[in-house]
C-alpha cells in the first residue's frame, strides 16, 4: 500500500502503542490549545472485537485511486485480500466478492508466516514470498520488514541464484520491464507504457554475470525483483516508486539458447558499439520520463560493468552496486574490524591487503579503500602501495599492462607479478585476505595456516555468493586460526561453536546494509549524481553503528534485524554530504534543520491506508 512514515504520524505528538493479536491497547493524542498548559488530550481504545478489532481508527490521509470495483483485488499495489472493512467493500464496489471474515493485518501476517514455515525448501518459500508479491504488496514488504532476518535470505542470496536459474521454468507473472535490440528506437515512448509516473528507483542488469553462476540471461530478471523489495522493506521506498528492468541483449549460455521455453531472446549476446548504443537508448529514455531517478546497475560481467559506470556516473544519477555498493560494504566492515583490533581506523593504510579476485568486484573494493585512504590524508601511491591483487594468472604486475583493464593497471605492482596466493602471503604476509573469485573452497587450510602465523589477528572475508562460491566457511576460518580470526562473509553461516567452548558469531558483509540507504539518501535529497564521498561516508555511518558489545563477539556489521535503522542513519550520512556538496536541491531549510525526522518521514511503512475512488466532480 502507498503509505508512508508521515501517513503513520500524526503532526501533533502521536504516540501509538499498539498490542499484537488484538490486544487492547490505547492511542494517546495530545494536541495544543490556546492555553499550552491545558492541552486537548484523546485517549482512544483499539478495538478488541469486531471488523475494527486490532486497528487504530486514528486519521490517515486516504489514498484516491483509478481502479474501481473488482480490478481493485488483483492490482497487488492496493489489494488488502481480506482486510478491507465493510464500509470500504461498498464504497469501492467489490462488496460480496470476497468472503465475509475480516482480518487485520496482523492476523494476515501471522497465517501467511504459518504456510511459510511449514515448508522446507527455500525455493519453495520464495515462490510463496513472490505469489505474494504478486497479490499484496504491502502485506508482502510488511512480512519481509518485520522477519527480515528470516526472509532476506529467501528473495536474495542465496535462494535468488536457484530461483533465477528456474525463472522461465517458474514465469507466471510479468514484473518490471524488458528491453531488447528490436526495441531500439522505441524506447523513448515504450517507458510511458509503465503505468507510474513517479519512480525514484530502476535496478537493472543485462543477466550476464548473476551473482556467481554466469550468464543466465533474461532469467536475471530475480535479480532487480530481489534487490528492489529490499529497496522498499529496508531502505523505505514506496514501492510503486521501483521499477525492475533487463535488458536483454541476448546470451551466450548454450543451454538457454537450446531451451525452446527460454523467454529471453535466443540469439548471441550483442557486443561492441550495438551492445552500447542499446544501453545509452535506454538511459537517455528513462531519464527523459523520470528525470530525477536513480539507476542502479547490478550484475553485469566485468568487461562491461565498469566501462558502463564510467560512462555516466557523471551525468546520470547511476550507482553500480557490484562495484561501489560491494566497495562501501566491505570498507564498512574492514573499518569494524580494525575497531575491533583495537586499531584506529586511521590506521588503514598500514594495513598489508589481499584481494583474491580482479574482476568489477575486486577491483571496486580496492578503488573504495584506496579512496578512504586518501580521504585519511595518504598520497594515492602510499594507499596502492598497501594492496596485492590477485586474479587466476597471478598477483597482478607492470609487465601484463596489455592485458590489463585501466582500473585493473592501478592495482598492477612492479615487482613479482604472477605469484601465487600462497606465494604472496608467504612473502608479504598480509593483514587482511579478501575473496571476490565466485570459487568455492579457493583458501586453502594452508593458505589460512600460513597467513595467521604472520598475524595475530587476520581479518578474512571470503565475499563471494551463493554459499557454495565462498572462498571458505566461517568453521574454516575460525577453526584454522584457532579462533583469532575477524570473520564476515557474503553469503549467511551459523555461529560456529569451538572445542574449547567458545562461540563465534559470523556476521553477513551484505550490501543490503548499504545500497538502500544511498539509494534513499539521494532521492530524497535531489542529488545528480552518486559521488565517492557520498560512498564513503555512507561506509563510516554503518561501521559506526555496530556497537562495543557487538565488535567484542566478532561482529563487525550490525544485527540485520535493524536494517531498517541502518539504511535511515545511512541514508542521512548521504543527505548531509549532499548539502555540503551543493547537491541537496530538493531540501528546504526546514528540512535541513531536523534531517533525522525529514528523512524518517520520507521512508515508506507497508500499512493498510483508506482507499476512495478517483471521481470527477461537475457542478
Amino acid at each position: 500500500m502507498i503509505t508512508s512514515i508521515m501517513q503513520r504520524t500524526i503532526r501533533k505528538s502521536l504516540i501509538v502503542s499498539q498490542a499484537p493479536k488484538c490486544q487492547s491497547s490505547l492511542l494517546k493524542f495530545f494536541s495544543t490549545s490556546k492555553n499550552k498548559e491545558e492541552g486537548l488530550r484523546l485517549v482512544e481504545e483499539v478495538p478488541t472485537e469486531g471488523e475494527w478489532a486490532g486497528c487504530s481508527r486514528r486519521f490517515m490521509a486516504p489514498l484516491q485511486i483509478s481502479a474501481r470495483g473488482g480490478d481493485i483485488l488483483t492490482d497487488p499495489l492496493f489489494n488488502k485480500g481480506l482486510s478491507f472493512k465493510y464500509g470500504e467493500r461498498d464504497r469501492l464496489r467489490f462488496r460480496g466478492l470476497l468472503p465475509a471474515p475480516i482480518f487485520n493485518m496482523q492476523l494476515q501476517l501471522e497465517h501467511f508466516l504459518e504456510t511459510l514455515r511449514a515448508e522446507e525448501s527455500n525455493i519453495r518459500k520464495y515462490l510463496l514470498l513472490e505469489d505474494l508479491h504478486d497479490r499484496n504488496e504491502t502485506l508482502y514488504h510488511r512480512v519481509l520488514m518485520d522477519n527480515i532476518e528470516e526472509m532476506a535470505p529467501l528473495i536474495y542470496t542465496p535462494t535468488v541464484g536457484q530461483a533465477c536459474k528456474e525463472f522461465a521454468a517458474r514465469f507466471r507473472r510479468p514484473r518490471g520491464m524488458y528491453f531488447c535490440e528490436a526495441d531500439r528506437g522505441h524506447m523513448a515512448a515504450m517507458v510511458h507504457n509503465w503505468p507510474h509516473r513517479d519512480v525514484h528507483v530502476i535496478v537493472v542488469t543485462d543477466g550476464s554475470r548473476i551473482l556467481g553462476l554466469g550468464d543466465l540471461g533474461a532469467n536475471g530478471m530475480g535479480i532487480p525483483i530481489g534487490k528492489l523489495a529490499l529497496y522498499c522493506a529496508a531502505g523505505g521506498i514506496a514501492p510503486h516508486r521501483v521499477l525492475p528492468v533487463v535488458l536483454d541483449v541476448g546470451t551466450d549460455n548454450q543451454e538457454m539458447l537450446e531451451d525452446k521455453f527460454y523467454i529471453g531472446v535466443r540469439k548471441p549476446r550483442l557486443q561492441g558499439n550495438e551492445y552500447f548504443q542499446l544501453v545509452d537508448e535506454f538511459m537517455q529514455a528513462v531519464r527523459y520520463r523520470w528525470p530525477n531517478v536513480l539507476v542502479q546497475f547490478e550484475d553485469f560481467s566485468s568487461d562491461k560493468a565498469q566501462t558502463l559506470l564510467n560512462a555516466y556516473r557523471h551525468e546520470h544519477l547511476t550507482f553500480n552496486d557490484d562495484i561501489q555498493g560491494t566497495g562501501a560494504t566491505t570498507l564498512a566492515g574492514v573499518l569494524g574490524a580494525m575497531r575491533a583490533k583495537g586499531d584506529p581506523v586511521e590506521a588503514l593504510s598500514e594495513q598489508r591487503i589481499l584481494i583474491a579476485g580482479a574482476g568489477s568486484a575486486g577491483i571496486g573494493v580496492g578503488q573504495v579503500l584506496k579512496q578512504a585512504m586518501m580521504e585519511q590524508g595518504k598520497t594515492e601511491e602510499e594507499a596502492l602501495n598497501t594492496f596485492f591483487v590477485v586474479d587466476q594468472d597471478g598477483l597482478l604486475g607492470t609487465e601484463r599492462l596489455n592485458e590489463l583493464s585501466p582500473e585493473q593497471q592501478v592495482f598492477a605492482r612492479k615487482t613479482d607479478g604472477g605469484l601465487s596466493l600462497e606465494e604472496v602471503v608467504k612473502k608479504y604476509k598480509p593483514t587482511m585476505l579478501l575473496g571476490m573469485t565466485a570459487v568455492g573452497g579457493l583458501f586453502k587450510e594452508n593458505l589460512i595456516r600460513e597467513m595467521a602465523a604472520n598475524c595475530n589477528r587476520p581479518i578474512i572475508f571470503p565475499l563471494s555468493n551463493p554459499t557454495t562460491k565462498a572462498e571458505c566457511t566461517a568453521e574454516q576460518a575460525f577453526e584454522w586460526t584457532e579462533g583469532r580470526c575477524i570473520f564476515a562473509s557474503g553469503s549467511p553461516f551459523d555461529p560456529v561453536e569451538m572445542k574449547d567452548g567458545r562461540t563465534f558469531y559470523p556476521t553477513q558483509c551484505n550490501n543490503m546494509f548499504v545500497f538502500p540507504g544511498v539509494g534513499l539518501g539521494v532521492t530524497v535529497a535531489g542529488c545528480k549524481t552518486v559521488t565517492d564521498r557520498m560512498l564513503y561516508v555512507a561506509a563510516e555511518a554503518l561501521a559506526n553503528f555496530v556497537s562495543p558489545e557487538e565488535l567484542k563477539e566478532g561482529k563487525v556489521f550490525p544485527h540485520v534485524s535493524a536494517i531498517r535503522e541502518v539504511s535511515h542513519r545511512v541514508a542521512v550520512a548521504v543527505v548531509r554530504e549532499a548539502i555540503r556538496d551543493g547537491q541537496a536541491s530538493k531540501l528546504t531549510k526546514t528540512a535541513t534543520d531536523n534531517l533525522e525526522e525529514y528523512v524518517s518521514k520520507k521512508m515508506y511503512y507497508p500499512e493498510y491506508v483508506p482507499l476512495v475512488e478517483k471521481r470527477e466532480i461537475t457542478i
